[in-house]
């Protein structure tokens, strides 16, 4: 499977060639054209009741849809391209046997289909986040390395950690990182900082690997929006 991006990082679509018989999985509405590839849809938590379990959880509480559409490249191969729902940015990461990433709420894009995705509730430091209880987490049980997509809004920057090193991130501005990677939830400066200074909630990283952050925070675009809507009477 070979991998083409243009209009990266603002309006950033990702075209995907496909080998016969190569699939790779979708989220719903992703989809802009394609060639070549026959689609089927099922439940993204996988098949059986507890597929089903799993697909209301990534729906409910993920941000995802409860399904998820397989597209398949014909006897000749085909292309799909693909595009988010936001203006912004795709990458993806290479997820290793034993190995996870974790991806914020409305962040999947696609994958290849040895990927499995599912929710990973945060704990208690959800609650002070700011942002979802839950992640997307992604990962691999066929002893095989896998491939999946995420996009952001706006532009998307890889962000290396390494031992002793800690990288703090606003709640707003992740969309990704590693599972070798750990993370405090805190604050920037002192509690008059914290009231008056414009920044809120953040993210303290640690440990040693790759954390992925955004340019811009959905979050803060509707706060700026919302002196704007139409006020009833």
């Amino acid at each position: 499977m070979e991998e083409h991006i243009e209009f990266n990082p603002s309006y950033t679509l990702l075209t995907l060639a496909c080998n016969g018989g190569e699939a790779v999985n979708v989220e719903p509405g992703a989809m802009v054209s394609l060639s070549g590839m026959t689609m089927q849809t099922g439940m993204s938590g996988g098949g059986g009741f507890g597929g089903f379990l799993k697909s209301m959880a990534k729906s409910a509480l993920g941000g995802e849809s409860f399904f998820l559409n397989t597209y398949t490249a014909g006897p000749q191969g085909g292309w799909i391209s693909l595009a988010p729902g936001v203006s912004g940015d795709i990458q993806h990461t290479d997820i290793q046997p034993g190995r996870q990433i974790f991806i914020q709420s409305g962040s999947y894009l696609a994958s290849t289909t040895n990927v499995k995705t599912d929710t990973k509730f945060q704990g208690a430091k959800g609650f002070f986040s700011g942002e979802s209880l839950f992640f997307i987490r992604g990962f691999t049980e066929d002893g095989q390395s896998g491939r999946i997509w995420f996009n952001s809004f706006g532009a998307m920057k890889e962000i290396p950690i390494q031992p002793g090193q800690v990288i703090t991130v606003d709640t707003g501005h992740v969309v990704a990182f590693d599972d070798t990677v750990s993370y405090e939830i805190g604050k920037v400066g002192g509690m008059k900082s914290f009231m008056f200074g414009g920044e809120g909630v953040v993210m303290h990283f640690s440990g040693q690997g790759r954390v992925w952050i955004q340019t811009r925070n959905l979050a803060s675009l509707a706060s700026n929006l919302i002196p704007f809507w139409p006020q009833r009477g």
